[in-house]
Protein backbone atom coordinates (compact mmCIF):
# COMPACT_ATOMS: atom_id res chain seq x y z
CA UNK A 1 0.00 0.00 0.00
CA UNK A 2 1.77 3.05 -0.90
CA UNK A 3 2.08 5.84 1.55
CA UNK A 4 -0.03 8.59 -0.18
CA UNK A 5 -2.80 6.12 0.31
CA UNK A 6 -2.39 5.27 3.78
CA UNK A 7 -2.64 9.13 4.97
CA UNK A 8 -5.77 10.11 3.07
CA UNK A 9 -7.91 12.42 5.16
CA UNK A 10 -11.45 10.53 4.78
CA UNK A 11 -10.87 7.43 6.83
CA UNK A 12 -8.63 9.43 9.59
CA UNK A 13 -11.10 12.44 10.43
CA UNK A 14 -14.05 9.64 10.89
CA UNK A 15 -12.20 7.49 13.33
CA UNK A 16 -11.25 10.68 14.99
CA UNK A 17 -14.38 11.63 15.35
CA UNK A 18 -16.22 8.29 16.62
CA UNK A 19 -12.83 8.67 19.05
CA UNK A 20 -14.24 12.09 20.12
CA UNK A 21 -18.38 10.69 20.38
CA UNK A 22 -16.91 7.81 21.99
CA UNK A 23 -15.42 9.68 24.78
CA UNK A 24 -18.13 11.91 25.50
CA UNK A 25 -20.86 9.45 25.55
CA UNK A 26 -18.40 7.57 27.81
CA UNK A 27 -17.99 10.98 30.04
CA UNK A 28 -22.22 10.87 30.30
CA UNK A 29 -23.18 7.64 31.47
CA UNK A 30 -23.47 7.18 34.90
CA UNK A 31 -22.78 3.29 35.20
CA UNK A 32 -19.20 2.38 34.84
CA UNK A 33 -16.05 4.97 36.83
CA UNK A 34 -13.58 3.20 34.66
CA UNK A 35 -14.95 4.58 31.42
CA UNK A 36 -15.71 7.43 33.13
CA UNK A 37 -11.79 8.07 34.31
CA UNK A 38 -10.53 7.18 30.60
CA UNK A 39 -13.24 9.78 29.13
CA UNK A 40 -11.37 12.37 29.12
CA UNK A 41 -7.84 10.86 27.28
CA UNK A 42 -10.00 9.40 24.72
CA UNK A 43 -11.79 12.79 24.14
CA UNK A 44 -8.30 14.18 24.10
CA UNK A 45 -6.77 11.94 21.71
CA UNK A 46 -9.64 12.00 19.62
CA UNK A 47 -9.51 16.12 19.30
CA UNK A 48 -5.49 16.29 18.48
CA UNK A 49 -5.72 13.15 15.72
CA UNK A 50 -8.29 15.29 14.16
CA UNK A 51 -6.65 18.57 14.09
CA UNK A 52 -3.62 16.51 12.77
CA UNK A 53 -5.70 14.63 10.14
CA UNK A 54 -7.24 17.70 9.31
CA UNK A 55 -3.33 18.92 7.38
CA UNK A 56 -3.53 15.50 5.78
CA UNK A 57 -4.34 15.69 1.29
CA UNK A 58 -7.70 14.56 0.58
Amino acid sequence: MSRKRLFRRGPWEMLATILICLGVVMMMQPFVLGLYTWSFLVTLTGTVMFIVVSHFPD
